[in-house]
Order: C-alpha cells, then structure tokens, then sequence
C-alpha cells in the first residue's frame, strides 16, 4: 500500500461537505486518481485516527475552458472525490478560513 499522504491529497471544505458532515457524519477529501476504496479507508484511518465504516467515490470531471489569449478551447484536469463515512461517534475537525 502507498503512504496515506499520497492517497489523501487535501479534504474538500465546501456548503455541501459541511451539510453532509453534521448531517451524515461523512466527509469529503480529493484523492490520487488511481486510489482504491481500501486504500482510502486504510489513510484515513491513519492519518485521523478514526473508524471508517464506508467510502464512496467519484470521477469529477473537468470543466471545458478557454484560454484566455488565444480563445482555443481547453479543459481543466479531473480528479477523484472521496466520500468517506465515518463511525458513530468519530469526528474529524477541520480549520476553515473565513
């Protein structure tokens, strides 16, 4: 297995995260790529000292954009997003700027 640092690669601190964190106790981080479910499951557990009960992920697709100069069509990269529920009674904490 890969470290936990290369899985997990920054938690996601959007309306909809926070929502669904005090709804549902489940929080959200973008991952490699190529990162499996229990590769995920195995980092967080690591990296936040917690229990996972289960993760659910997902392809983001990028968005199609110009480039600013030359008006040629582009796109941005995708990435994967994790959803990751946690046990009962586990909780992450994360600072958000303001």
């Amino acid at each position: 297995m890969r470290s936990p640092h290369l899985v997990i690669l920054k938690p996601l601190v959007t309306e909809k995260g926070t929502v669904i964190k005090d709804a549902a106790n489940q929080v959200l981080f973008q991952v490699a790529d190529d990162a499996t479910k229990a590769e995920i499951r195995f980092a967080v557990q690591k990296l936040f000292n917690v229990r996972v009960d289960a993760v659910n992920t997902l392809t983001v697709r990028g968005k199609r954009k110009r480039i600013a100069r030359r008006r040629s069509p582009g796109h941005r990269s995708n990435w994967k997003k994790a959803i990751v529920t946690l046990h009962a009674g586990d909780n992450i904490e994360f600072v958000e700027a303001q």
